[in-house]
């Protein structure tokens, strides 16, 4: 059984799976089998191979399911603690599930309840349409053998030969698992674009895909600072596909997927690789600074599942790349608790020595969460933003193209400034919106200081958004009314900051506010201390090479 030696069982918390070797220490299998990853572990094991014993595992990449079954991107990517000495599975040309007439037997290798040896399923594909270009339909052989059933999640779809088409998702229809579904592989490399570089294609050339996909790997270890929608769109020449959707893509490995398997014209693909490797050797206009900070991202959205349910997910970053650790839908009352194990967890993920920054992206309307006094963990009450440097970022804004690309800009000059110049918002002012935004962009204002916090008035707050500023402070408590006349605390606070904060380089700043907070908090008097409640967006694209994936409902 040597030669499928690749198929691996895996468990994680109360849920048994499938899934399947593709590199010497990465297994695929779908996202619902690892749901509890964040709170148990995850283990795999190679029937075929027992010698090997069990293995632990940790979730590297997730295709962004919501939790349910008719949710897309079921899938999710698992590191092995260390590499197994097993030729990984090969993958038959897409489309392969329907080749002949009749179509070919399709098996699949899952472990239902009773055999943890596995067992084996015969199904065919039925032709046509992906649903929802999604998922391709499965229907039983016979009514008499294995039917799909849990513990089957995850499995590899085979030809006869053992070459993969697809994975197994979900068991729908009647009650006998006699109708499932699985996803193609080219649907499997939406989600994780690194599949795209194993995938056979006969009307492609091998070698450019193998060009095209280390060049994309290249680009994200280095950090290469580019838009791959405007790479996409070189690639494909005028008279080509437009963006797929208004957002376009969120990473290089995405927009080259997509050139992969869904554009016809077949050099666009050399173009691709060509318009990336033109950039990756260009000679840099001077030496690039390389962020210190190894952020450790917590974000947040409000989700659709109801007025108290709040979307939240926790990755951290490494090497250049996201790896994601925790993912979950919730009440609200639950995030803090949530989010101070996802933390603690997304720890173990970066490199020793690394200088973490913890990093909350809130929607607009919360950027003014008290997220720097949360308690450390339950048995430690140290408020975060005293324990670690810890800023907001505008969620709005971190996905923006346009921002990111103004932000970078920014920062290479900021890279030389020994100290930014602190630009004041102070109450009472009667300054206009307009008035301000003209003043940010004409002063080129880095570094902007607010007398009041956001609800004191949101359009100044919108034109500091919104005009590439790199970093913005705010005290979270103080006036509600900046249109008053004469002194107040956010005067004072302005005045504090601008002698603690001149001459102190920008990239430093979230460690020279961390102390600001740990100062506070030791005052005599923390309450009356005018940086108790000190905000701190700072905003620096290069420490995020790889922007999360768009926020769905994650698993409840």
């Amino acid at each position: 059984m040597t030669d499928v030696a690749w198929h691996a069982r895996i468990v994680c918390g109360n849920e048994v799976g499938a899934g399947f070797l593709v590199s010497a220490r990465r297994v695929l299998t779908c996202a619902h089998v690892v749901r509890a990853s964040a709170t148990s572990e995850v283990t795999v094991s190679f029937p075929n191979s027992r010698s090997l014993g069990p293995l632990s595992a940790t979730v590297t990449a997730l295709g962004g399911w919501a939790g349910d079954a008719a949710d897309p991107g079921d899938l999710a990517v698992l590191e092995l603690g260390r590499e197994v000495p097993l030729e990984p599975a090969r993958f038959a040309p897409v489309g392969a599930e329907l080749a002949g007439d009749p179509a070919p037997t399709l098996v699949a290798y899952g472990f239902p309840k009773g055999y943890d040896e596995g067992m084996l399923a015969r199904y065919h594909a039925v032709p046509g349409a992906l649903v929802r270009d999604e998922w391709r339909q499965l229907e039983a052989v016979t009514a008499h053998g294995q039917a799909l059933a849990p513990g089957f999640s995850g499995a590899a779809v085979t030809l006869a030969d053992g070459r993969v088409v697809g994975m197994v998702s979900t068991v729908v229809g009647a009650r006998d698992g006699r109708v499932g579904r699985m996803l193609p592989t080219q649907v499997m490399a939406r989600y994780w674009p690194e599949l795209g570089a194993l995938l056979a294609t006969p009307d492609r050339e091998g070698d450019a895909l193998r060009r095209l996909h280390a060049l994309v790997r290249r680009a994200v270890a280095e950090g290469l600072d580019c838009d791959p929608n405007r790479v996409f769109l070189d690639a494909v020449g005028p008279f080509g596909p437009g963006l797929p959707t208004r957002e376009g893509f969120a990473s290089l490995g995405a927009a080259a997927g997509y050139v992969q398997w869904e554009v016809e014209d077949g050099e666009a693909v050399t173009r691709f690789a060509d318009r990336l490797q033109e950039l990756l050797d260009a000679p840099p206009a001077r030496p690039a600074a390389v962020p210190v900070w190894s952020p450790i991202v917590v974000e947040m959205d409000r989700s659709g599942a109801g007025p108290d349910q709040v979307t939240v997910e926790v990755s951290a970053y490494r090497d250049g790349q996201r790896r994601r650790v925790a993912s979950r839908r919730l009440p609200r009352a639950a995030v803090r608790a949530f989010v101070q194990r996802g933390i603690d967890e997304a720890f173990t993920q970066l490199a020793p020595g690394a200088e973490e920054l913890i990093t909350f992206v809130l929607p607009r309307e919360w950027l003014n969460e008290p997220v720097a006094s949360w308690e450390c963990g339950a048995d430690d009450p140290t408020p975060l933003g005293c324990a670690y440097p810890l800023v907001v970022v505008d969620r709005s804004r971190h996905r923006s193209g346009r921002l990111r690309h103004q932000l970078a800009k920014r920062w290479q000059k900021l890279d030389t400034c020994p100290g930014a110049r602190l630009h004041r918002v102070d109450c009472g002012s009667g300054e206009r919106p307009q008035s301000l935004r003209k003043r940010l962009r004409d002063d080129d204002a880095d570094l902007t200081g607010f007398a009041y916090p956001p609800t004191g008035a949101p359009p100044h707050f919108e034109v500091g958004l919104n005009t590439p500023v790199a970093i913005l402070l705010w005290p979270r408590t103080g006036c509600t009314d900046p249109a008053h006349d004469g002194p107040c605390p956010g005067t004072t606070f302005l005045d504090e900051l601008t002698d603690r904060l001149t001459g102190v380089p920008p990239a430093e700043l979230p460690r020279e506010v961390m102390e600001l907070r740990e100062t506070a908090e030791a005052d005599e008097h923390p309450d009356r201390h005018w940086a108790r409640t000190v905000q701190l967006l700072w905003d620096d694209p290069r420490c995020f090479p790889e922007p999360a994936a768009l926020l769905h409902s994650p698993v409840a």
